[in-house]
């Protein structure tokens, strides 16, 4: 589900993004998660209220969006507002979770790069590294190659998320569909938020390792093991030409091996993490004006720019697809939050899943300092 208009959500959410890589103060994360989550609620009821308008033409308000539901779907969401709601924690419907990892991969451009994966109602993965090769010999003969599937034992996917979904008491005038679509939304955004945090930064402390992490030297205090940041790699300037080939050599030199030396087919799979906030400064680095009279935007080596508020500015982040284990497991549990909160006209429920992350070897990622220069510029030594 994608809404046309979230002005008031989007500018919350950078705000809740600034603040808590800014400040330890709860609090303050506190304050500004519940006025992401009220300005979600404007946003999306805004748009119900013109939907409901359009529709309400020639059906009967929710019909048209009700019909789309599946049974299941339909029962879960008649029922989510009623007296009773969902006291225990209840699994949402199989349809509803589907589309909701589907929005995370298809409209968090990040998430789809790392090659985040759903493990289901599953809580461990098998970890896989594969290795061998094959000789040209006569068939039955000595056996001459070998392939080896290095499997570790099972990872436990034991990073617990939540997330609060606020329902307006009054959006069941809409119909279950618009129920299912309002906090099929408010679980996509906000765990969308919170996973591009923590696949990026996350110290391993009740969280995924993140992309940006020294895998090697953790260091573990009453139990729990976290994880320092890497230091950078080198620098980042797409100065001109000639020195975008050479940083880039370097860049893809430095993934084009395993922690053990082994050597990777890397092409097409490295992606590099921008911040928003540089990545018209970098687009504008490497285009040019063709002799066609036409403006071209192109990198070497088929290298992928990606998008992320989680992103760090002044700073990118490398990896390669296929190299960082990203996985969302357990479902997607929901239960009404009982504690009293002064939210009128609204019910607040908790929505929980499950989450991994951590790159499958020191090499798999990368920091590197981004030093741009703009015309009229000159770069300091």
């Amino acid at each position: 589900m994608k809404l046309n208009n979230m002005e008031k959500f989007n500018e919350a959410k950078m705000a809740f993004v600034n603040l808590v890589k800014s400040t330890d103060d709860k609090d303050k994360q506190g304050e500004a998660y519940n006025d992401m989550l009220s300005a979600l609620a404007e946003d999306v009821m805004a748009e119900a209220r013109k939907e409901a308008r359009k529709e309400a033409e020639s059906y009967a308000i929710g019909s048209a969006a009700d019909g789309k539901l599946s049974a299941t779907q339909r029962k879960f969401f008649n029922a989510i507002n009623t007296e009773v709601g969902y006291k225990d924690e209840t699994l949402l419907p199989e349809e509803t979770i589907d589309q909701i990892f589907e929005d995370l991969t298809t409209q968090h451009p990040l998430l789809a790069a790392i090659g985040l994966k759903n493990a289901g109602l599953r809580l461990k993965f098998l970890k896989s590294e594969t290795s061998g090769v094959a000789v040209w010999g006569k068939i039955f003969g000595e056996i001459k190659g070998q392939l080896d599937a290095t499997f570790s034992d099972e990872e436990a996917i034991s990073n617990k998320l939540t997330a609060f979904v606020v329902i307006p008491k009054d959006l069941t005038d809409f119909g279950p569909a618009w129920v299912e679509r309002f906090v099929r939304l408010q679980i996509t955004e906000v765990f969308s938020l919170a996973l591009e945090i923590a696949f990026l930064d996350g110290d391993g402390q009740d969280k995924p390792i993140g992309l940006n992490r020294d895998i090697k030297n953790g260091t573990t205090s009453n139990g729990v093991t976290t994880y320092p940041k890497k230091a950078a790699q080198g620098e980042i300037t797409f100065a001109d030409p000639k020195a975008t080939v050479k940083e880039l050599t370097k860049l893809f030199k430095f993934h084009s091996t395993k922690e053990n030396g082994q050597p990777l087919t890397i092409s097409g799979l490295v992606t590099m993490v921008v911040n928003p906030e540089d990545a018209w400064e970098v687009r504008a680095q490497y285009t040019h004006l063709s002799a066609a009279g036409v403006y071209v935007t192109a990198l070497p080596f088929n290298l992928n720019i990606v998008e992320s508020i989680a992103q760090t500015a002044g700073e990118v982040t490398s990896f390669v697809k296929g190299r960082y284990d990203a996985y969302v497991a357990g479902g997607v549990k929901i239960s009404k939050f009982d504690q009293t909160l002064a939210l009128e006209d609204l019910e607040l429920y908790a929505a929980k899943q499950f989450a991994f992350g951590m790159a499958k070897d020191i090499k798999a990622t990368a920091v590197w300092t981004l030093k741009l220069t703009t015309e009229g510029e000159t770069e300091t030594p």
